[in-house]
């Protein structure tokens, strides 16, 4: 693999600047997420390089989309942020081209290769962290009465919390939840997830509320459900929660319990031309180093993947407030946390996303 790599990385270099593609599209999310990179990542590297940007929210759909890019031999995205298990996945298929992250990313400011200051989180060849997120649940504060949810199984208690729920459109944490919450320990989750019988006692749990609840594919979804009082708890990414509850000051709570515990990052789609091959890496040496990670946590509250970058995690750019408190991570948020296993996912993704689709249809 190194030297592949390393030819690779003289391919690149060979480059000229001039020779870059003067735009790129890069797939991302959405949202307050997608803002939080617009502004510490793509204003900055425009104002640098003067190469504009074109966001695509598409990253829900990015595998069965590179997918059908690559069979069609025509791949239109240079940077795509993803899940790690997607990545695993995208990796396996030969859908991502290799990183290496001590010529290919920046070093640390004292000179820490890349590769020690990112340590475990570069759990593919293809993968660059960029984020420690979760995904958790928010509740209204004005429609659970007296008494506010404090565990997870409160999104399966409708008579304690009668209404509507959102979740993700996705077999990924609902599962987990369904499990832990009838009577499964966490720590035999996956044992039991990986069992068709397993799988039906989730599906099992999922029915009890499958008919109070709104589905989303969009981490704004759930955000603007809360927002408009057409749900009464739901789950998506912390820092979607984080912005409709500090930024908007909408009367929504964090429930913490039980979140999920994920990375997030980018792959360069392989098949790239040269010239948008040395566009991507240009980008993504940019975008990931100590300072620009640390940015992103001034606009949303989510940890960098980054040793070096969490002493520079300071407060919000606008409102001024510590971020740290607001992080996953953080010991009051993370009493009781799920692990989420990116090798299980990419192991068995296609196959419980087809049952899981299945149940959804019935």
């Amino acid at each position: 693999m190194k030297t592949k790599l390393t030819a690779l990385a003289v391919t690149t270099a060979l480059v000229a600047p001039a020779a870059m593609a003067q735009e790129m599209t890069i797939v991302s999310w959405g949202g307050a997420y997608s803002k939080s990179q617009l502004r510490a990542y793509h204003e900055p590297y425009t104002a640098k390089t003067g190469v504009s940007i074109i966001n695509d929210d598409s990253s829900a759909e990015a595998v069965a989309k590179l997918r059908a890019m690559d069979e069609a031999g025509n791949v239109t995205w240079d940077v795509v942020d993803v899940v790690a298990a997607d990545a695993i996945r995208l990796c396996d298929e030969g859908l991502a081209m290799e990183i290496d992250a001590d010529t290919m990313l920046a070093a640390a400011p004292d000179g820490t290769p890349a590769s020690e200051d990112f340590g475990d989180l570069l759990v593919s060849d293809c993968f660059i962290p960029q984020i420690v997120y979760s995904t958790a649940f928010g509740y209204r504060t004005d429609l659970v009465g007296d008494t506010a949810p404090t565990e997870i199984c409160a999104v399966f208690d409708t008579d304690a919390y009668p209404g509507k729920r959102s979740l993700e459109k996705r077999p990924i944490n609902n599962m987990e939840w369904a499990l832990l919450c009838d009577g499964v320990a966490k720590s035999d989750v996956y044992d039991v997830l990986a069992t068709p019988e397993g799988q039906d006692k989730a599906l099992a749990k999922l029915d009890t509320i499958k008919d109070d609840v709104i589905w989303w594919s969009a981490g704004a979804d759930t955000p603007q459900l809360l927002a408009d009082g057409e749900v009464i708890m739901g789950s998506t990414y912390n820092g979607r929660l984080f912005s409709v509850i500090e930024e908007q000051k909408q009367p929504v709570a964090m429930l913490w319990d039980a979140q999920v515990f994920d990375l997030d990052g980018w792959i360069i789609p392989a098949g790239l031309s040269d010239e948008r091959k040395a566009q991507a890496l240009d980008y993504i040496m940019f975008a990931t180093d100590t300072q620009r990670l640390a940015d992103q946590a001034k606009y949303i509250s989510y940890g960098p993947a980054r040793k070096s970058s969490a002493p520079l995690v300071g407060k919000h750019a606008d409102m001024g407030i510590e971020m740290a408190p607001h992080m996953p991570t953080d010991p009051e948020n993370a009493k009781n946390t799920f692990l989420y296993n990116y090798e299980f996912w990419a192991d068995y993704r296609d196959d419980i996303d087809a049952k899981f689709q299945a149940w959804l249809a019935k």
